[in-house]
């Protein structure tokens, strides 16, 4: 086969080390484009994002020319150091450790991409915590709760 044809929609989950509410409200949008950006320079595309204070949610056509865990160390590195130089918070801002990523079909889209935008109502009705043991559960994936979360001291 001369070419490579692939079509992958994954929903990421990065979370604010310790889970502090430091991503500011007024600069959301500015690091939706900014993230976006990043995803786009990797040869993927942005379907969804939205920045919660202490939480993001993407959801990305994903092209495989670059291993998962190491596009989202990228992001992550990336957007630290964009939060860091804009001095948008008075501590130095990092991702948690680790990541979600879930897959879907192009069945699935309108309904994640919707789900993604409304995170500000989503929220109003279930934490974060729940949201995403939930995610977890549907997608049956193991985890250890000592390694979930890593919350404020």
């Amino acid at each position: 086969m001369a070419n490579s044809y692939s079509q992958i929609y994954l929903h990421f989950v990065i979370v604010v080390k310790r889970r502090e509410n430091l991503i500011p409200k007024e600069h959301k949008e500015e690091l939706h484009r900014y993230i976006s950006g990043l995803v786009t320079n990797r040869g993927c595309k942005m379907l969804a994002i939205h920045c919660m204070p202490d939480h993001t949610h993407f959801f990305v056509g994903f092209k495989p020319v670059i291993s998962i865990s190491d596009f989202v160390k990228e992001i992550k590195v990336e957007s630290n150091q964009f939060i860091n130089h804009k001095r948008w918070t008075k501590t130095r801002f990092a991702w948690q450790e680790g990541f979600g990523v879930f897959s879907y079909s192009h069945s699935h889209l309108s309904r994640v991409i919707n789900y993604i935008k409304n995170q500000e109502q989503h929220h109003a009705k279930k934490k974060f915590e729940q949201e995403y043991r939930a995610l977890l559960k549907k997608f049956q994936v193991t985890y250890e709760e000592r390694y979930i979360f890593d919350f404020i001291d």
